[in-house]
């Protein structure tokens, strides 16, 4: 049979039409001539996940996303359909993971499977859709904090300033000058002594010498003072000084039991008394002489002069 030329330009019309289908479907994710299951996950947030992501089950690529879409149901929560190679079985109860797949940002879907022996998914089924934390969001997490602590910060500082300010008005801050510049005056007083020190020094070098030279000295005659101590007898010197001491304790014991001469005199009581008597008589003979000489000195006298004893 001879085909005509407008039945040859209707296949390549048709086969074209075919082929731009399959372009078509095929850039959407889908592939016309696939038996893959075709499987749905729920989200409330995508995270910026695209159409033709890939999809992966412990690292290793199973499929892809095929479209992204609103639920029927008015909820607001996104409608994800997976296209899973039939090679791979995993529970109908895994849970499809959103994670970053690169640092640049890009968005993949990792199953994780749930080893509950429950049936194996098949095109139809709705799986549970998580979202992992990208690295932005773990920063965003860690810097929350630290955001809320620089706020109440900058809050503080910004009070604290506030009150800076009201302390130091004009007649303060003119105070503050004042005291700056008799510091800086102070500061060269100090700088003029220390140099008037230095010159002093320089001057009497030579005296400062001589005087740490003497001083190095007494100090050798010192530790050569502490070494004959150090090299002397000491427990001889203890022991004549106690045998000195022992002596000592025997006559002040005699002294008081009354022997000996100096023993009779602290403890007899009669030459006590004797020596207080003897003391009296001759104040009284002394008295008496200061009044008459006349009568104790009769030799020089041609005149006896009769004794009148006095009442």
């Amino acid at each position: 049979m001879k085909l005509t030329r407008e039945i040859k330009a209707a296949i390549l019309v048709v086969s074209s039409l075919l082929l731009i289908v399959f372009t078509i479907n095929y850039l959407k994710g889908q592939n016309l001539f696939d038996s893959s299951r075709r499987v749905i996950a729920i989200y409330d947030n995508v995270e910026g996940l695209a159409s033709s992501a890939s999809v992966t089950l412990n690292g290793h690529i199973i499929g892809k996303v095929q479209s992204i879409g609103f639920s029927d149901d008015a909820s607001g929560k996104l409608e994800v359909k997976l296209l899973i190679n039939d090679d791979f079985q995993f529970s109908k109860n895994s849970k499809a993971q959103i994670y970053e797949s690169s640092l640049l940002g890009g968005k993949s879907i990792a199953i994780l499977p749930a080893n509950d022996n429950g049936g194996n998914v098949v095109s139809g089924d709705v799986l549970t859709g998580i979202i992992k934390p990208g690295m932005t969001d773990v920063i965003a997490q860690k810097l929350e904090p630290l955001e809320n602590n620089i706020e109440l910060m900058l809050v503080g500082a910004d009070s604290l300033l506030k009150n800076i300010n009201e302390v130091f008005d004009a007649k303060t801050k003119s105070n503050l000058r004042h005291a700056i510049a008799e510091l800086d005056q102070t500061m060269s007083g100090f700088k003029k002594t220390s140099q008037g020190l230095n010159d002093l020094i320089l001057d009497n070098k030579a005296s400062l010498n001589n005087t740490f030279l003497n001083f190095d000295k007494a100090s050798s005659n010192l530790v050569n003072l502490t070494d004959s101590l150090a090299s002397a007898d000491i427990t001889k010197m203890m022991n004549d000084l106690q045998k000195t001491l022992i002596s000592i304790n025997s006559l002040m014991a005699g002294l008081e039991k009354g022997e000996g001469s100096m023993g009779k005199l602290l403890k007899d009581e009669t030459l006590y008394n004797n020596l207080e008597g003897a003391t009296y008589e001759m104040e009284a003979l002394l008295k008496d002489i200061k009044l008459h000489p006349k009568r104790y000195f009769r030799i020089m006298s041609k005149k006896e002069i009769p004794y009148k004893e006095e009442n």
